[in-house]
């Protein structure tokens, strides 16, 4: 009788254990890559393997790994044995480990002894190491250490281990928001929100429903769900050391002051975000603030008789330190450096430095000193910028910057050619290119060339839409193609608009290899055989040692007034990088203040402008107290060189973009929001004649802030919870106008986008309108991730929705919306450029729809009073140059008929 065929495989591991504790699996008797695939094959967490290390057919698994892969379900036809005694050991060491990691018990059987922990259960020492080997890994993979368990053990005792993510519902997700004040107001909140898992928008119940139990606050489709949000807004308390006497019957929320907020982010944030938790932040927390030591050098010639230093002359630099106004001397510098100090004493008060940037400074002395550098060389050569990085986030700062110089009048010659933007050389358009230039883009291309080869930096300021994109591509193109670079050229982008760069450059220039260096799962290596590497400004802060290894064959930065503010961490990580080429990308050069141009033309040629005290002292003073047209004249004719700036009112660029109407929707005041304005004003008002300057222009923000949101709705100025939308629109005519267009708009099938400047307002449109009309409307702020911003701009472009609301400053750049034929303005903000570009996301080529642009006006008030004054402040702004701060500068007189309520 023959032998009955066996359809069962084994393989036959050699295991042996690492110094590092890591094992070392391999099989002689087959290919590593058939018995890997098989060993990861229920293993979820490595992607089923595809993360899997495998050195020289070796495979390198960590503790963790290696007590999930043998103790899961196994393969119905495939064994795995031992090839040798201690192999053998080690698979049932494996297997007697899992059934502790898997047991609900494992945290009855953990002690804690100092800074390390034990295990009493029932197995061999070896298991015992191995389980908690696994535990310190699983701990330090989330972020947490050692120092976090005691507070963790109860819920880890209550079922939340092994880690992974609680939010295990299929149709819900329960989070905790935390949203900011708003404008000069010190008021946080923290409050349980719920959403569906398809749905952007997070429901929180109206004020009358806060105090009702659980079940009977939420709505019908979410009844069903009501044990599962109270178990696990009760899971999320646990972790929450920072807020005592927690009610948990009802839907949580709570005022926090700033010392409440400082400790939940430094005590539970990172507790509750490592057990799966999602807590809602605004993006500005995300990232802290150091104390930095002042830095000061001033550079000059050592030919002190001319008056005007040659390019190739020696620069000298003076350097002075300085630590919250105390000095400290250059020898005292040298030896905190010496000594590998981190914590220094200034005055009465400690602060924490970081060591390895000191160290950095002095390495940038010693270059200084060494290397003998031209003023020339700081003209067009990208200095390391260590020293540029150290003065603190202070606007009111009158410190100098690091490098004080003027621009040569060597240059001049170039600078008049350049001025006239013609005569450039015609650059071939790369056969590669999958779209066909306008004329206006071939001479963006040639200049951007031209401006490469003579090593002139370059700022591309067209107008919204007018493709930017396109223009550099062509560029990009163009430099990697020539076969002279052997570094790919580096695109730093927010956040919002990376998606787009991906699609952008995949459709109209597929021959270019595209690196995208962004998201967790992203290595720190760069591809050198890239030509093109995208990232945002909030990776390259992160990763700047990485980026700053290599010189660029072109660096550009894509909506570039997010290093308006020189002193900014982002800003300062951005500076340190090099590249041959330095573009600027921006549809305004210039959104509130020239130091945001100062800025731009910082990075793109650095000193160019001179130090930031003398543009100050030259151009802004001059232009913003005294509106000198003379001064405006040279700041343009000093910037024109290096700015190629074209709007869709030029008569040559020839766009046929469909017509556009703007229209004031003007909204009287209910009784209630009148009586409350006039209130506010004679408070206010009363108070101005006793103030300092400098007092009242803050009184004078801070009023005009309340202003705004009680013109939009008297609960967001009172910071009353919402109650049902009807009674909401009944209390402000403007939210009942907004709300009701844009039903009208969504019930004709066309779409629209709502900006407003306040998060409370966004919050209170989306209430309404899904009360109302049962419109879920997303809401795109700044702290969206940026996966699910750019899921959103396709599901709004393929008209799965009908309304987009969006925060001006989050929504007001990089976003193509041309599904859009209405665009609706909640709140005004004082400079019509950011209105504008805001605008522009869907007024822009592409659009073949007549857009209706409507700005919603409350009658008599400061908003109609600001309107009429924007209307003679728009020729400021399109030279350029415009001021947001011209409010707080009037008269006394000039301010108080401004305030006035004329109803």
């Amino acid at each position: 009788m023959n032998k009955p065929l066996s359809i069962t495989k084994e393989f036959s591991l050699y295991i042996d254990q690492a110094a590092n504790g890591s094992f070392l699996l391999s099989c002689n008797d087959a290919p590593i890559e058939k018995w890997v695939e098989t060993l990861y094959l229920n293993h979820r967490e490595s992607f089923f393997g595809l993360n899997a290390q495998v050195e020289d057919d070796v495979l390198i698994a960590s503790p963790v790994e290696v007590i999930e892969l043998f103790s899961s379900e196994a393969h119905p036809f495939i064994t795995f044995s031992g090839a040798t005694e201690p192999s053998l050991q080690w698979l049932k060491t494996f297997k007697e480990a899992g059934s502790v990691w898997n047991s609900p018990d494992l945290w009855k059987t953990v002690e804690l002894q100092e800074d390390n922990l034990e295990l009493s259960a029932p197995i061999e020492d070896k298991g015992k190491q191995l389980v908690e080997n696994a535990i310190k890994q699983k701990l330090f993979q989330a972020g947490l250490t050692m120092e976090d368990l005691p507070a963790l053990i109860p819920f880890f005792q209550q079922g939340g281990w092994p880690l992974k993510s609680q939010s295990t519902h299929p149709n819900l997700l329960v989070a905790l928001r935390l949203s900011e004040p708003d404008e000069f107001d010190d008021t946080w909140l923290l409050e349980t929100v719920v959403r569906g898992k398809k749905s952007s928008v997070y429901w929180t119940p109206s004020f009358r429903k806060k105090v009702l139990p659980i079940k009977q606050a939420l709505p019908d489709k979410w009844n069903e769900y009501n044990t599962y949000i109270e178990e696990t807004q009760a899971k999320i308390f646990s972790l929450v050391s920072s807020i005592d006497a927690v009610e948990l019957s009802t839907f949580f929320s709570s005022p926090l002051t700033d010392e409440e907020v400082r400790r939940f982010l430094r005590d539970d944030l990172i507790k509750l975000q490592a057990l799966g938790f999602e807590v809602v932040l605004p993006s500005w927390l995300k990232s802290l603030k150091e104390s930095k030591m002042r830095v000061k050098t001033v550079a000059k010639t050592a030919n002190t008789y001319k008056t005007a230093a040659g390019l190739n002359e020696i620069l000298q630099f003076n350097w002075s330190f300085s630590l919250n106004g105390q000095e400290i001397s250059a020898e005292d510098f040298q030896k905190m450096v010496t000594e590998n100090r981190s914590y220094i004493q200034a005055g009465n008060e400690w602060f924490r430095i970081d060591a390895a940037w000191m160290h950095q400074i002095r390495e940038l002395m010693k270059q200084s000193e060494d290397e003998n550098w031209t003023v020339k060389e700081l003209l067009f050569r990208e200095i390391p910028e260590e020293i540029a990085l150290a003065i603190d986030d202070d606007e009111q700062s009158d410190e100098d910057p690091l490098f004080q110089f003027e621009m040569q009048q060597s240059l001049k010659v170039l600078m008049e050619q350049l001025s006239e933007k013609k005569g450039y050389p015609t650059v071939e358009v790369s056969s590669n290119l999958l779209t066909t230039l306008r004329p206006y883009q071939q001479l963006g291309l040639d200049w951007l060339v031209f401006m490469r080869n003579e090593k002139f930096g370059s700022c591309l300021a067209d107008d919204m839409g007018l493709g930017k994109t396109v223009q550099l591509i062509a560029y990009l193109l163009h430099v990697h193609e020539s076969g002279e670079q052997t570094t790919p050229s580096l695109i730093i982008c927010p956040t919002s608009v990376l998606g787009n760069w991906q699609k952008e450059l995949a459709k109209f220039a597929p021959s270019l290899n595209v690196q995208t260096h962004y998201g967790t799962a992203r290595t720190r290596e760069i591809d050198k055989e890239a030509d093109v590497v995208i990232t945002t400004f909030g990776t390259a802060m992160q990763d700047i040692e990485a980026l700053e290894d290599l010189e660029w064959a072109s660096i550009t930065l894509d909506e570039a007034q997010n290093i308006k503010n020189m002193h900014t961490k982002q800003s300062r990580a951005i500076r340190k990088l090099t590249g041959k080429h330095h573009i600027a990308l921006t549809g305004t050069p210039v959104e509130n203040r020239l130091s945001e141009l100062w800025s731009i033309f910082d990075f793109i040629h650095k000193g160019y402008l001179g130090s930031f005290r003398k543009f100050q002292e030259n151009y802004i003073a001059p232009i913003e107290r005294d509106n000198s047209d003379s001064v405006k004249h040279k700041l343009r004719v000093k910037i024109q060189p290096f700015l190629l700036r074209r709007t869709k009112q030029d008569p040559e660029l020839l766009l046929n973009l469909p017509e556009k109407l703007e229209q004031r929707e003007y909204c009287g005041l209910t009784t209630e929001q009148a009586a409350l304005y006039e209130s506010l004003i004679q408070e206010t008002v009363s108070k101005l004649d006793t103030l300092t300057g400098f007092e009242k222009k803050g009184l004078i923000l801070k009023m005009l802030s309340k202003l705004k949101q009680l013109c939009n709705h008297p609960a967001l100025y009172l910071k009353e919870p919402f109650d049902d939308a009807e009674d909401m629109l009944e209390r402000s005519e403007k939210l009942a106008r907004i709300v009701t267009l844009a039903g009208e708009i969504a019930a004709r099938g066309e779409q629209c986008l709502i900006f407003t400047q306040y998060i409370g307002m966004g919050h209170l449109l989306q209430h309404c309108l899904t009360e109302l009309f049962d419109i879920d409307a997303p809401f795109l702020t700044g702290s969206m991730p940026k996966n699910q911003r750019d899921h959103l701009v396709e599901a709004f472009q393929a008209k799965e929705f009908p309304v987009f609301l969006l925060s001006l400053k989050a929504g007001g750049t990089g976003l193509n919306l041309t599904a859009a034929s209405h665009v609706l303005h909640a709140d005004r903000w004082w400079n019509p450029a950011v209105e504008n570009q805001a605008t522009d996301r869907a007024y822009r080529i592409g659009q073949t729809n007549f857009v209706h642009v409507h700005k919603f006006i409350t009658i008599g008030t400061i908003e109609e009073k600001i309107d009429k004054l924007l209307e003679q402040k728009q020729a400021l702004s399109e030279e350029l140059i415009h001021s947001s701060q011209w409010i707080t500068e009037m008269s006394d007189a000039d301010l108080k008929d401004l305030l006035t309520l004329s109803i």
